[in-house]
């Protein structure tokens, strides 16, 4: 199969290798009820040496750096509770966490969470973590820009490999919230 966006030698629909995703992404891929078809997730080998963005771009395709998207855990607080969420926005902007993503949490101070609390909370490596397969109950704040692109480049769970998503998809995604300008 031929990857839809990038350059990449190995690209393969992620149902078809369940064993390269971790735990929480292999499980909803395996169990996925959205209206963009599983086979159309499409699960991409990579180089964790290559994962600083602009060599990252410069290996696989130029293309990718406005079809990327990073998520973030971010931890909002007020008074002693904090909600955990994620945010999904392309990787060329940054999340507004200090205001839209702390007022659609209705927290008084956000922040982006800790490497332990982001990988103990989703079971998934630091640097690799992707909205599907995230924790049901969190929200996730997506911007619309994800949404409208066909195909997005997001970790896979894994520091090794990179899954490749029609935007739409993620809008389906539990807990989902599409929001104007959430990449600033």
């Amino acid at each position: 199969m031929r990857a839809p966006i990038g350059d990449f030698d190995t690209a393969v629909p992620a149902p078809d290798c369940l064993d390269e995703l971790t735990a929480p992404v292999a499980d909803v891929v395996r169990h996925w009820t959205g209206a963009v078809p599983a086979d159309r997730i499409v699960y991409v080998e990579t180089d964790p040496r290559w994962a600083d963005t602009a060599v990252f771009v410069e290996h696989y395709g130029q293309d990718l750096l406005e079809r990327s998207a990073n998520c973030v855990v971010v931890a909002g607080r007020r008074g002693g509770e904090t909600t955990l969420a994620a945010c999904l926005a392309l990787s060329t902007a940054k999340v507004d966490v200090n205001g839209l993503v702390r007022r659609q949490l209705g927290a008084r101070k956000a922040s982006f969470a800790s490497m332990d609390t982001a990988t103990g909370a989703t079971g998934m490596e630091y640097g690799g973590i992707t909205p599907i397969g995230l924790p049901r109950d969190w929200p996730l704040l997506v911007d619309s820009a994800v949404v409208d692109l066909p195909y997005v480049l997001v970790g896979s769970g894994r520091r090794r490999g990179k899954l490749l998503v029609p935007g739409k998809a993620f809008a389906e995604l539990p807990g989902a919230v599409v929001l104007e300008g959430l990449g600033g």
